[in-house]
């Protein structure tokens, strides 16, 4: 069975996609690939830039838009809620109210993603390395929970109830190198620059090590794209926002490639540069 090529994103938050991922969705939908994201939680709890954009009372509906808005400018057309509400930060009020996604239970948040794995059948899903980036709840629980679901899909002895079984053929992490961190950090300290990721972190935890790093795709043709994108986001992306204090040269040499760390499946020289590379010829292995 012939097949475009597939590739289904899972994360926690609106504007999660834009940062790490925006130019990867930009290119294959370029390509011709069926591109979906999926979005755990409408991001209710988030700071907001400017209270002109919306309230504490709106903001959740507001940044439901905002994606919509930012996957318009990727030419991403399926984009799914799981309706979980925003769990805050680690220690917060929020972690306790019973609606979000850090107390839903488990079994339930990788039937739902099992059941649209085996509808959408993508050939490779991304999402958030174990520690969510910067070890946000969220972050960390949809990479464990979509993890889970990625092997489970392929097993037709596990939820019979979500439809056929089917396997992908690769499950990638999103990573920032800790080498290209700790190199813009010393960057910006020499100019004065305390800002974002660079103020008061520990560089030796912060991202990912290189040498875990499988995958670094270049997005530089489709950085306007991914700057759209990530503008649609405007409730989150103000004009502090780290980013925009960051000198263009600096900036774009964050943004311009995006790095990823292959968890399942077999990649190859030539999926370094293209996470679908080899895959949109044939159906992935089900079994």
């Amino acid at each position: 069975m012939t097949l475009a090529p597939g590739l289904l994103a899972v994360f926690a938050h609106p504007d999660d996609e834009a940062f790490g991922v925006a130019g990867v969705l930009a290119r294959a939908v370029e390509a011709g690939a069926r591109v979906t994201v999926v979005c755990a939680t409408r991001g209710e709890v988030g700071e907001i830039s400017d209270l002109a954009l919306a309230s504490a009372e709106t903001l959740g509906a507001v940044r439901e838009g905002e994606l919509r808005a930012a996957c318009r400018e990727l030419g991403v057309e399926e984009v799914y809620f799981l309706g979980y509400r925003d769990s805050g930060m680690a220690g917060t009020p929020e972690n306790d109210d019973p609606r979000c996604l850090h107390r839903a239970d488990p079994d339930e948040v990788v039937a739902r993603l099992v059941r649209l794995v085996r509808e959408l059948r993508p050939h490779v899903v991304i999402t958030f390395e174990p520690g969510g980036g910067y070890g946000h709840p969220d972050h960390v629980a949809v990479s464990r929970h979509t993890t889970v679901a990625f092997d489970l899909a392929g097993d037709p002895r596990a939820l019979a109830e979500a439809g056929p079984p089917h396997r992908p053929a690769r499950l990638y992490y999103t990573a920032i190198p800790r080498g290209l961190l700790r190199e813009l950090a010393e960057r910006a300290r020499a100019a004065g620059l305390e800002v974002g990721p660079f103020r008061d972190q520990d560089l030796d935890r912060l991202g990912v090590p290189d040498r875990e790093i499988t995958a670094a795709v270049d997005v530089s043709p489709w950085l306007d794209k991914k700057r759209r994108a990530l503008a649609a986001h405007a409730t989150q992306v103000g004009p502090n926002d780290p980013l925009h204090l960051l000198p263009d040269e600096w900036r774009d040499r964050l943004l311009g490639r995006e790095h990823f760390v292959l968890a399942r499946g077999e990649g190859g020289e030539a999926a370094r540069d293209d996470l679908l590379a080899g895959l949109g010829n044939s159906d992935p292995a089900r079994q």
